[in-house]
């Protein structure tokens, strides 16, 4: 018997998908979902993502200046908390695709210093139909970030287009 016409060959001849993130009929106010397992934001993370993006505040870059400011260490560029908090929660909330329709209510509630690690959690506010997609809905999420010590340090409301697993029927 030849390597390919075993069975594992023929196995790995046809991909399977593995279905990402979560259908518009999963989603119900008041569902929480906690994300995965956090993430330490580094000097490095730091230094590339305010160098990468222009943002040359001395208190991302500058230690004794940081210091000086009555900063422990280096503060993160604030963008990068969200962003990593937001990308946290994708898995869970988005990853299976649909329009991202924004952000409201971002606050920033302490600065995030340099070796902490973030965790975050998302509850659904809002599941709507969508009135001009039957095939998609309309979800709401509230986004927690906390520091290793459960203090928040961001919130914020974001919106996307869900996929449903059935489009709604047309009045």
């Amino acid at each position: 018997m030849s390597l390919d016409a075993s069975p594992r060959a023929a196995d790995r001849a046809v991909p399977r998908l593995w279905p990402k993130g979560h259908c518009f009929e999963d989603f119900t106010v008041g569902g929480v979902y906690t994300h995965h397992w956090g993430r330490t934001l580094l000097e490095s993370d730091n230094s590339t993502f305010s160098s990468l993006t222009l943002s040359y505040h001395p208190t991302y870059l500058n230690r004794p200046y940081a210091k000086a400011m009555g900063h422990d260490d280096l503060v993160v560029n604030p963008m990068l908390v969200f962003l990593t908090v937001f990308g946290m929660s994708v898995e869970d909330l988005s990853e299976a695709g649909g329009a991202f329709l924004g952000v409201d209510d971002l606050v920033h509630h302490r600065p995030v210093l340099v070796g902490e690690t973030v965790t975050a959690r998302s509850t659904v506010v809002a599941v709507k139909d969508s009135a001009s997609r039957p095939h998609q809905g309309i979800v709401t999420w509230r986004t927690e970030g906390f520091a290793e010590d459960g203090d928040p340090v961001i919130t914020f409301v974001r919106t996307n287009l869900i996929a449903r697993r059935t489009p709604v029927e047309a009045p």
